[in-house]
């Protein structure tokens, strides 16, 4: 059975640091794209930093020089790395799998069922 589970989220003051993680079972790590979303009550999701197969590394331009995207393979487990954080930062943040077979719906569509999709993490960012 294919899970992902996303931990360390937490409340910081703005300017802090917070990690987030997630971690993968049932499937290859390297078969997949690894992504981190977050979605802001009222907002629509966002995509924030994504690990590609092929190595490759994306950030929305509102995190980059901020945010790191990192993998254990070992521990199958993928990394977020959050510095300087701002109030508008603040969501839950969803770790999702794509490219395996198969997916459970997605917090931001639940119609969007090609990933598989962690139960989310809360960052709140204080002023």
């Amino acid at each position: 059975e294919v899970q992902v589970v996303e931990s360390g989220g937490g409340s910081v003051q703005a300017g802090g640091s917070l990690r987030v993680s997630c971690t993968a079972s049932g499937f290859t790590f390297d078969d997949s794209d690894m992504g981190w979303y977050r979605q802001a009550p009222g907002n629509e999701c966002e995509a924030v930093s994504s690990r590609y197969r092929d190595g490759k590394t994306y950030y929305a331009d509102s995190v980059k020089g901020r945010f790191t995207i990192s993998q254990d393979n070992a521990k199958n487990t993928v990394y977020l790395q959050m510095n300087s954080l701002k109030p508008e930062d603040t969501a839950v943040y969803y770790c999702a799998a794509t490219g395996l077979y198969g997916g459970t719906p997605s917090p931001c569509d639940p119609t969007d069922t090609k990933s598989y999709w962690g139960q989310g993490t809360q960052v709140t960012v204080s002023s």
